[in-house]
């Protein structure tokens, strides 16, 4: 029996000790990789690609990573969200390791698409005596708005203020909060919905490739959207509608009309009737309807 007891105590005291050899190894085993990732996988080199606006020693300044940080211990997330908020012209960043020592910084620069003009929400009259209410004075001039027209990225990426004599499509309608450049663009609460159908709008155009054929958008109308189209077209969008298929419409509808009254044809593309795809009114003596 006392044989017995001693073999069954030796048997549990082996197996602690193999648990606690094999605990050992483990933490050894992740001090050495530890050490060895820290020792052995520095940077070296930074290659940047991608870039043409900024150069390759602007983007890995504002990156912050030096020759000899550790590889894999940088937060490539955070240094991404800081690129671009630095360098507003930065679309998209990534960052690839190439063991043992290198490190590539690949970029997507931004073009400007539009400028979005100052703008301030009309003053409501009161009914009864005409007079201005205090809301809607408070409404027309929120606190922090932009006082100058700045330029915006397709997705409405803040990128600087736009320089006088920018030739690029205005936007009005839109009132720009608190502007900073590599921020997203912000608007109050009751216009969030036009900056929404704008980001959509201005995809639209750019995949049909006729963003340089727009010259305007505005934005106050209630019921639709008014663009200034191949600087000779007013067309006229449906709110609430796939920006996408109005502006595939509009296009074969503008090439169509060219094609049968003439590069001097003129005049207003509705595309809001809902028992046709548009409906061209031409301008009479350079009047639009």
């Amino acid at each position: 029996m006392a044989s017995a007891r001693q073999h069954r105590r030796k048997k549990r005291n082996h197996s602690r000790f193999s648990v606690l050899f094999k605990l050992l190894c483990i933490v050894a085993l992740g001090a050495a990789l530890t050490v060895g990732a820290t020792v052995f996988f520095q940077v070296e080199t930074i290659q940047v690609e991608g870039n043409g606006r900024y150069t390759s020693e602007e983007i890995i300044a504002a990156s912050g990573i030096q020759i000899g940080d550790n590889l894999f211990r940088m937060n490539k997330r955070q240094i991404t969200q800081q690129m671009e908020q630095q360098l507003p012209y930065l679309g998209t960043v990534s960052i690839h390791r190439r063991l043992p020592s290198t490190l590539l910084i690949r970029v997507e620069e931004w073009n400007a698409v539009a400028k979005v003009e100052v703008y301030q929400p009309p003053v409501v009259m009161t009914e009864e005596d005409g007079e201005e209410s205090e809301e809607s004075e408070e409404e027309a001039a929120p606190p922090m708005a932009a006082d100058t027209p700045w330029l915006i990225s397709p997705n409405g990426k803040l990128l600087e203020p736009a320089p006088p004599d920018s030739p690029l499509m205005s936007v009005t309608g839109l009132t720009i909060l608190a502007p900073q450049a590599g921020t997203m663009m912000a608007v109050p609460q009751d216009q969030q919905y036009q900056l929404q159908t704008l980001r959509e709008l201005l995809s639209a155009l750019q995949a049909h490739e006729v963003l340089t054929e727009v010259s305007s958008i505005d934005l106050t109308p209630q019921l639709y959207i008014k663009l200034r189209y191949a600087g000779r077209f007013d067309a006229k969008l449906p709110l609430g509608k796939d920006m996408n298929h109005s502006v595939k419409v509009l296009k074969a509808a503008v090439e169509k009309t060219i094609q049968n009254q003439g590069e001097q044809a003129s005049g207003l593309m509705d595309l809001t009737q809902e028992q046709y795809d548009a409906v061209y009114t031409p301008s009479v003596g350079g009047n639009f309807p």
